[in-house]
């Protein structure tokens, strides 16, 4: 335990001492460079404080999400910096080496002096990506966006033909610091006036008692077919310490009697029907099925017991890859899977129609927006809420609309 914080106290003082160079370059103000590492000193010593006393019977609390906040954004700020001083740097130990080694009888050693134009535009680049991230805690993670989609199936009953699904995933709601942005976000979803709304897990953080102040906003939401709710990895309190296996599980049924009192059609390895002139859609939903070490409870078998191959399925499950790694091989054949858990790691590049990118994407192949594979289709919720980072840069909260429309042609 040591030797790793000495570790990580030695890697950001050798940052700290890099940058503090590139200032320096810039300006010699004492002033100038006072208030710099002054900034600096009170940002890394919080987030040491604030991580060295973390408690995981509490879990992430906003002073801890705003001191790794703030902490993310200092360190890429930083570590740009690092990289323009250290690229200038491999030519000047290159140059200072060939005058020691020229062949000249005058063994006169020559060390440039760095350049003040290549550290103004280190710091220049540096600091678009931290005024991004701090854009990002201050209005990007209630930025909310409504992307519509319509999906065709030849197999849709006829009578589902224009139906529409609002989904939405991973709420969070212990993370959430500004109740109007968040109602704002509640009667965006509601104006959408869908047919079903459909929730994708991760209510939570870590406890229940997190959604005792968001329980009546989020109990507004309506729709004709009502709300269908799943759980997600973060629901069932296994990033907490419990006192006794018997708190950690009362904790986890009171969150699932809340939901229920909230009106939400909560599905634990089960399913229903929502059925209309004598046709029915096959709602399912699988509890948390992850692939790597999170929690794999989920049970596709136990929630299709009753329905049959013919019914046109949609599948709620929180984490995408058990959509590649269950779903599809599956003996059953589902047209249309809801997920979310990714967040689009809440950070990327995301236009439409030209780039969706994250460094998510190297741990989930399905990270974020629509996938199709096998005619069978995925759909990946960038999420509502937040969690650690307390902002979203690029990968906005998100609300989808999706409409069913049954084609005339299979394709």
């Amino acid at each position: 335990m040591f030797l790793s914080w000495a570790f990580f106290i030695l890697i950001i003082g050798l940052i700290q001492w890099y940058t503090f160079l590139c200032f320096k370059t810039i300006s010699k103000n004492r002033y100038w460079l006072a208030s710099y590492a002054c900034f600096s000193l009170l940002i890394i010593t919080n987030f040491i404080y604030q991580l060295y006393n973390y408690d995981r019977s509490e879990g992430f609390t906003p002073s801890i999400s705003y001191s790794l906040g703030f902490f993310i954004s200092l360190f890429v700020f930083q570590s740009i910096i690092v990289i323009g001083l250290f690229l200038e740097d491999i030519s000047r130990i290159s140059l200072a080496v060939y005058s020691v080694f020229k062949p000249n009888k005058e063994k006169n050693i020559f060390f440039p002096q760095r350049r003040k134009f290549l550290s103004q535009l280190s710091l220049a680049l540096a600091f678009i990506p931290f005024s991004s991230l701090l854009y990002g805690m201050y209005r990007g993670k209630y930025n909310y966006k409504v992307l519509s989609y319509e999906l065709e199936f030849p197999d849709l009953p006829s009578s589902f033909d224009g139906f529409k699904i609002t989904h939405i995933s991973d709420i969070h709601c212990g993370s959430f610091d500004n109740p109007e942005k968040v109602k704002y976000g509640v009667d965006l979803i509601n104006k959408q006036k869908s047919d079903v709304i459909m929730f994708t897990g991760d209510i939570v953080n870590n406890v229940s008692k997190e959604l005792n102040p968001w329980k009546k906003l989020f109990s507004s939401l309506k729709a004709e077919h009502g709300v269908y709710s799943v759980l997600g990895n973060h629901d069932y309190g296994d990033y907490m310490d419990w006192e006794t296996d018997q708190e950690k599980i009362n904790n986890l049924q009171n969150l699932k009697k809340i939901q229920r009192e909230m009106g939400y059609k909560l599905l634990l390895n089960e399913n229903d029907f929502i059925i209309k002139n004598g046709e029915r859609l096959a709602i399912l939903g699988v509890e948390n099925w992850g692939a790597g070490g999170f929690k794999k409870v989920g049970d596709l078998n136990k929630a299709i017991e009753g329905i049959s191959d013919s019914d046109f399925k949609i599948l709620l499950t929180h984490d995408p890859s058990h959509w590649r790694n269950k779903v599809i091989p599956h003996n059953y054949f589902f047209p249309l899977t809801l997920s979310g858990h990714t967040h689009g790691m809440q950070f990327g590049i995301d236009i439409p129609g030209w780039i969706k990118w994250s460094p998510i994407k190297w741990r989930y192949p399905e990270f974020a927006g629509l996938y199709k594979k096998a005619k069978q289709y995925l759909y990946v919720n960038r999420g509502f809420g937040y969690l650690a980072y307390p902002g979203r840069v690029g990968m906005w909260p998100e609300i989808t609309v999706l409409t069913l429309k049954k084609s005339k042609i299979e394709v």
